[in-house]
């Protein structure tokens, strides 16, 4: 079966012409598209069949983009590429703190967004074939958890728990890079060497995106995320992951 093919992809653009125009585009690339004008649409949508990457518009009358992409990233797994008319670089900021995997701003290029969708896909497949509602997995086997500082992070159930055993929720971008920083203890490790290991070459669409998944991180594990302990910052170099970790 071509597993492209089986891919869905939702549109949600209140702009007639930018969505018949990409699901045009889409389902001729071998995509099952859905194209929405409303967030009451997409909720509804969601709930019946989740698709496997949402292209959300920040511009929807009388309705929060970043309100829209907050509550699909609360409430499934699935891919969120922004694409807006907003081009202001705090707009992509908060866009990369709701938990969004990218961010293009129009006009664009068919075929870089495209290659965008591709690289999210593939981000988010480990995680499942088409968006699920957020729930507690199955147990890992042996050798697929990281311990540190009390925190577990279970690799095959791509989950992480706090040191009361509660399930912390986090963004495919999130749990790559503390998979990361959990693989490379009590060292110094790059923006560009982490940018590299979590989004690909093709995928590092702004400069900040790893300095602000390091900010949300720190305010899920941190007592004090403003005197980090877990995750510190090396001026100048990057950021380390200081306690020993234990793999079990």
């Amino acid at each position: 079966m071509n597993t492209v093919a089986a891919q869905h992809l939702a549109i949600l653009d209140d702009e007639t012409e930018i969505t018949r125009m990409l699901a045009v585009y889409l389902t001729a690339q071998g995509y099952r598209v859905s194209a929405l004008h409303s967030g009451s649409e997409l909720m509804d949508l969601m709930r019946r069949d989740a698709p496997a990457l949402l292209l959300l518009d920040l511009g929807l009358p009388g309705e929060d983009g970043f309100a829209i992409a907050r509550a699909v990233r609360e409430h499934w797994h699935c891919g969120l590429i922004i694409v807006t008319g907003r081009g202001d670089a705090i707009d992509k900021v908060v866009g990369l703190e709701v938990g969004a995997d990218d961010y293009v701003t129009k006009p664009f290029d068919l075929r870089e967004l495209l290659a965008r969708i591709k690289a999210v896909l593939r981000r988010v497949a480990p995680v499942s074939p088409v968006a699920t509602p957020i729930a507690a997995p199955a147990p890992a086997r042996d050798g697929e958890l990281l311990r540190f500082a009390d925190w577990e992070l279970d690799l095959a159930a791509r989950r992480l728990l706090d040191p009361g055993g509660i399930e912390v929720t986090l963004t495919t971008g999130e749990f790559e890079l503390l998979t990361v920083l959990a693989n490379h203890p009590n060292r110094v490790l790059t923006r560009d060497f982490l940018l590299e290991s979590t989004r690909g070459r093709e995928a590092g669409p702004f400069d900040r995106t790893i300095d602000v998944q390091i900010g949300r991180l720190r305010r899920k594990l941190e007592a004090d995320p403003a005197n980090p302990q877990i995750i510190k910052s090396v001026r100048g170099a990057g950021y380390i992951l200081v306690p020993k970790v234990e793999a079990g």
